[in-house]
């Protein structure tokens, strides 16, 4: 598969339904790490990654993936969600590593790739990250990526049944 942009390790590119069996199994791999980060029931069937892909297809969301340029393996994955146009042109980023590629950087070139790619391509003038204050590696691939430290938002997201604070990191296209 071709990608949209790249970097010296990673690809980053729009998540498609070939890649169902490989996100799942990830997924399954990951559950404890991403357990106290992630809001909503992880992505761990086929049918469940269907239902996740038909998300993309309005425009006011946008998936992909972040893989590995030696073995074309995924390394993590980035939306941009709730995208809004007209005065504002911003979007939420979410992203999450894999157990099995986690701690290696990939995770930051990628966002660095996909904020490049929402500034040019999408038309985006702003991006926000909102991460749980205790979730130090999102902090840090946050911080590396070129977000900064917007604010601090109490009971923000509902995530494993209780309303859990959060920091909110942005970047904007003047920013890069």
């Amino acid at each position: 598969m071709s990608y949209l942009a790249y970097a010296d390790r990673v690809g980053l590119r729009h998540l498609v339904m070939e890649d169902a069996a490989e996100i799942v199994a990830l997924n399954r791999e990951s559950l404890d790490l991403h357990g106290p980060w992630l809001p909503g029931r992880p992505v761990i069937t086929h049918e469940e990654f269907e239902s996740y892909l038909g998300r993309f297809e309005g425009g006011a969301h946008e998936g992909f993936v972040i893989c590995r340029l030696d073995t074309g393996g995924i390394a993590g994955r980035i939306n941009v969600n709730n995208i809004i146009r007209g005065t504002h042109q911003a979007g939420t980023v979410g992203y999450a590593a894999y157990a099995s590629t986690t701690g290696r950087g990939y995770m930051t070139e990628g966002l660095r790739l996909l904020v490049a790619y929402a500034f040019e391509e999408l038309g985006l003038h702003r991006l926000e990250a909102n991460i749980q204050p205790d979730n130090t590696a999102s902090l840090n691939v946050a911080k590396r990526a070129g977000f900064q430290r917007e604010g601090f938002s109490p009971n923000f997201q509902l995530i494993n049944g209780a309303w859990r604070d959060h920091e909110r990191w942005a970047v904007t296209v003047e920013m890069v």
